[in-house]
């Protein structure tokens, strides 16, 4: 399994946030692969994603505006279009695996998850494709992410790291400073609950938004390498450091941080009460930029009132500030057993080179392609999370990423039981522990 602790792609970024790197304009078209599909024959390239235009306004429109560009430029080639939520997607992409029926180009993420539908033959090699001039776009230890036994099966879409995103006018109204240490932190908790405020929206009926507030506290406890380190088998996930985090979970629920409801909430239905001002935090993937910056939808007077902060210290714990939970985000995967293979590579190929071009300025989007910022015009929310990637001491892609399918199922499995105060902290370890054990 991949090491997860992404510092090359952090100093990649770097160079990224001081203009240092070529941009994704039109001179980067020029160096890679173009619209090549050949005329004549019409072709039919199925595409699959989850980005729905109502939750996701930019980035749905960012596809359409590269589907109608491709297909203007291979007339012969018709894109066909399937958009799913990202749990009925997740769920429709297992079914279609299993029977052999994926479409020609989809979207997964890396490691773990990327693992079995490799093992399985499901995904295309995508070497060829980068070979052919594409590579060199990439941030470094970006497309790395998506390598099995030193071949690529995806490209790589996004780089992500979780903030917590607050409301500074609820913060203000009730005297509240931005917490450095976890126990400031729980004062802000205590606050807020006391006078009738929900602190943090989370909905963790999907788990793995549950599973990153988890993960944070084992960083911060532990330090950078203890949960990796019980996901690879190097430690174990009956790590005290890990024992203490999921216990501080619990005391996060005693102290009613989390909204009314939580672990029966999806994602999409907790985040309503931070849009509606109605929460005082939310964790999520740097995915919800454009919530806050670049979305005409959401009001200005809103976008202006949000803010976000690093997850805090835990005093005497081993992890600091500057690491966080993250990684490269999604890639796009072609069908090892598409009928139209060479067509879809194009598209995949053409895809990410705009969407690396779009996402920057028209969704708010962190490409895994680089960027000269330098040259843009820019959200400052957009700014200051490019710097904190600047200064990242390490990145730790999300656990369920990391682990096995079967695996990853344990553990939100545990998340939700652990939320829900049905387990101790030490079973919540070692049922985690049992099934990392067990996998083959």
């Amino acid at each position: 399994m991949l090491k997860k602790k992404a510092l090359p792609l952090v100093a990649a970024m770097t160079l990224l946030v001081s203009g240092v790197l070529s941009g994704c304009g039109g001179g980067q078209t020029s160096g890679g692969p173009t619209p090549s599909a050949d005329a004549g024959e019409n072709v039919t390239v199925k595409f699959m994603h989850l980005w729905p235009a109502g939750s996701s306004k930019q980035h749905n429109m960012i596809v359409s505006n590269i589907v109608e560009e491709y297909q203007t430029a291979n007339p012969n080639v018709k894109i066909d279009l399937e958009v799913l939520s990202n749990d009925q997607y997740k769920e429709k992409i297992k079914v279609l695996a299993s029977s052999n029926q994926l479409p020609d180009i989809g979207l997964t993420w890396a490691a773990g998850y990327l693992q079995p539908y490799v093992e399985g033959n499901k995904f295309a090699t995508l070497d060829d494709v980068l070979d052919g001039g594409l590579r060199d776009s990439f941030v470094s230890g970006t497309t790395e992410a998506y390598a099995v036994d030193g071949k690529t099966y995806g490209l790589p879409l996004e780089l992500n790291i979780a903030p917590i995103y607050y409301n500074k006018e609820i913060f203000k109204k009730y005297n509240l400073e931005v917490p450095k240490t976890f126990d400031e932190f729980k004062t802000v908790v205590k606050t807020l609950a006391d006078n009738g405020i929900a602190p943090i929206t989370v909905g963790n009926k999907e788990p793995w938004t549950g599973s990153m507030w988890y993960m944070y506290l084992a960083d911060r406890i532990g330090g950078p390498e203890a949960l990796t380190n019980a996901i690879n088998r190097t430690s174990s996930f009956e790590d005290p450091a890990l024992i203490q985090a999921a216990a501080e979970i619990q005391n996060l629920v005693d102290l009613n941080a989390f909204v009314k409801g939580y672990n029966g909430l999806s994602n999409e239905e907790a985040k309503g009460p931070f849009m509606n001002g109605q929460a005082g935090m939310y964790m999520m993937g740097t995915w919800e930029l454009p919530n806050y910056t670049t979305n005409e939808d959401v009001p200005k007077e809103f976008k202006d009132s949000i803010g976000f902060f690093k997850f805090p210290t835990v005093e005497g714990g081993k992890g600091d500030s500057n690491s966080f939970v993250g990684g490269p985000g999604v890639g796009l995967f072609v069908s090892e057993n598409s009928k139209v293979k060479e067509q879809a590579k194009d598209f995949a190929a053409f895809f990410v080179q705009k969407w690396g071009e779009r996402s920057v300025t028209d969704a708010g989007v962190i490409p895994a392609t680089k960027v000269d910022t330098s040259k843009l015009d820019l959200p400052q929310m957009y700014i200051d999370v490019l710097n904190e990637l600047s200064n990242a001491s390490n990145i730790t892609l999300y656990a369920d990423v990391q682990m096995s399918a079967a695996v990853a199922q344990v553990h939100l499995n545990m998340i939700q039981s652990l939320y829900g105060k049905q387990i101790s902290p030490e079973e919540f370890a070692k049922k985690q522990e049992e099934a990392l054990s067990n996998d083959k």
